[in-house]
């Protein structure tokens, strides 16, 4: 059986083979389809596009969060905006001087579907410190002041009902929410393709007239448009790069696939054409 996994343009189209589907739903919210693949265990998708498999979601969940938690000395509280899956919130739970991760995620079925079907991923559900809110995430937000050392945008790209994940009111909404030494984590996208570099601009445009430190770093990702993924690091007071605790880091030990301190300092090393592109929407 051969599946298409996105569709970029009439002249762009990858695909790969599965061998069976083993889940399909239409939620409240998006259509929910899950395959089983020899190369990619099992892969789910979202209205068509793939959000992440088994073989590489490690990527994505270490990447965002391991740096910023080897930059901000003293993370106590994170907010995860989306993180249905529950990938992020098990990368946090590593970390034993968070006492508090609230994850805001819409979509309760979604939630319990990957609880079924990705259990490892999932597993963060399961930590004592895990509350999750089934509403609005910039509703959720707009009650918030100052609260929060870490916040983590783990929502899908800016259509349908998360559009509002990005936009200027999102981004400032975050900003108040997080203390005075907070950072926020978001997915940035795959600016490869001449279509996403608007989208790719803007969101950059938009977080760098609101917070004073402003980065994007990168990651291979196999199930990602072009293999290539990109991550904002938006921060009022710490550097990605000055404020690393790499020896600290080094010193818990953590089991990761992906992410280490080396990799934590070349992933901020952009390509040309994305700096190019960075350049150009903070004039």
């Amino acid at each position: 059986m051969s599946y298409n996994l996105w569709l970029h343009t009439d002249d762009d189209k990858s695909s790969f083979n599965v061998d069976r589907q083993i889940f399909s739903a239409q939620t409240d919210y998006q259509r929910v389809d899950i395959y089983e693949s020899k190369q990619y265990g099992r892969i789910l998708t979202l209205d068509g596009d793939v959000l992440f498999s088994s073989q590489d979601e490690f990527v994505y969940n270490e990447m965002a969060v391991h740096v910023p938690m080897a930059v901000h000395p003293h993370v106590k509280k994170v907010l995860i905006i989306g993180g249905g899956d529950g990938g992020v919130a098990s990368e946090l739970i590593s970390y034993p001087e968070i006492t508090q991760i609230d994850i805001v995620e819409p979509d309760e079925e979604f939630v319990n579907i990957c609880r079924e079907y990705f259990p490892e991923t999932s597993r963060g559900f399961r930590d004592s410190r895990v509350h999750i809110y089934h509403m609005d995430g910039l509703r959720f937000l707009r009650r918030k002041m100052g609260e929060y050392d870490l916040i983590i945008n783990d929502s899908t790209d800016p259509f349908g009902y998360t559009e509002g994940l990005f936009t200027k009111e999102f981004y400032g909404s975050c900003y108040h929410a997080l203390k005075e030494d907070g950072i926020m984590i978001y997915q940035h996208g795959s600016p490869f393709f001449d279509e996403d570099e608007t989208a790719f601009q803007s969101m950059h445009r938009r977080v760098y007239r609101v917070f004073p430190i402003c980065r994007v770093y990168q990651a291979h990702i196999p199930t990602c448009p072009a293999g290539y993924w990109t991550f904002g690091f938006a921060s009022k007071k710490y550097h990605p790069l000055n404020d690393f605790h790499s020896a600290e880091w080094n010193a818990r030990n953590l089991k990761t696939w992906y992410y280490t301190t080396n990799l934590h300092l070349g992933s901020f090393l952009l390509p040309r054409y994305v700096e190019d592109l960075l350049i150009t929407a903070e004039r």
